[in-house]
């Protein structure tokens, strides 16, 4: 078991954290790769808190259990609950891990933020709450409370 984690780094403009609406339900979107015979996932795959899947051989359940298309090993990976964090303002332009991954037989390689994400505006002017997408990569939106403009540019991520 190979514990990996998530980072993430952006800018962020008048927002004071960025974070999944619902951590329970939030989709992490990845692609995967077989430790054994280094095969990458297709597609993106989501690996999600709330859901649990039994592994083969008794040894417990994890957040996704998914066999090699190429090796046909059962592999799975879990969310370890204990590490999700936030982004806060002033982790703006540092790397900072939101998420851990309890890994058997398999590796994120490729991480898609897709949608389900949520900011909050800055709390000395207004405290306001969005819920917005990362499918691009970057988030603009007008806080008419704080008459202030609000985003999230230049997001990346690695894995560690």
């Amino acid at each position: 078991m190979v514990k990996i984690s998530l980072q993430i780094n952006a800018q962020l403009e008048n927002v004071t954290e960025l974070q999944p609406a619902n951590q329970e339900d939030f989709g992490w979107c990845m692609k995967l790769q077989c430790s054994s015979c280094n095969e990458e996932t297709q597609d993106f795959v989501f690996c999600c808190l709330s859901e649990s899947s039994e592994t083969k051989g008794g040894r417990g359940s994890a957040s996704l259990v998914i066999k090699c298309k190429l090796c046909k090993r059962e592999n799975s990976i879990d969310i370890v609950k204990d590490s999700l964090s936030s982004y806060k303002s002033e982790d703006s332009g540092k790397f900072k891990t939101i998420v851990t991954f309890d890994c058997r037989g398999v590796q994120p390689v490729a991480f898609k933020p897709n949608d389900g994400w949520k900011v909050k505006a800055d709390g000395d002017k207004s405290n306001a709450t969005f819920e917005l997408d990362l499918i691009e990569n970057e988030w603009y939106d007008y806080d008419e409370k704080a008459s202030d403009s609000v985003s999230v540019t230049e997001f990346q991520y690695r894995f560690k």
